[in-house]
């Protein structure tokens, strides 16, 4: 029964963690992670260090009230890769950000 137990603990565990990590854009070509967000549609990327955010292939992947904004990150091959876009709060802003 004990051993069960210990196992199972792992086991969650190791799911656990498994579950936080996430591709990092700065550890792949630019074409790959590209490619990754449109495979899935949305992805969450980690983009360097502690950051990351949400990409997605397009707005039909944004809440009612977002719209999708174009999402440049740093990658191994380039410093500014276009990957997909970010979803931002409001109306499109037609004149800036």
């Amino acid at each position: 029964m004990r051993r069960a137990v210990v196992v199972l603990v792992l086991s969650m565990l190791v799911t656990h963690a498994h579950a936080q990590t996430r591709p990092s854009t700065v550890n792949r070509p630019c074409i790959a992670s590209r490619q990754l967000v449109i495979a899935r549609g949305a992805i969450v990327l980690g983009t360097g260090g502690f950051t990351y955010d949400r990409f997605v292939r397009d707005s039909s992947f944004c809440e009612v009230g977002e719209y999708a904004q174009p999402a440049y990150v740093p990658s191994l091959d380039t410093p500014q890769c276009f990957v997909g876009y970010r979803c931002k709060q409001g109306p499109m802003d037609f004149f800036g950000d």
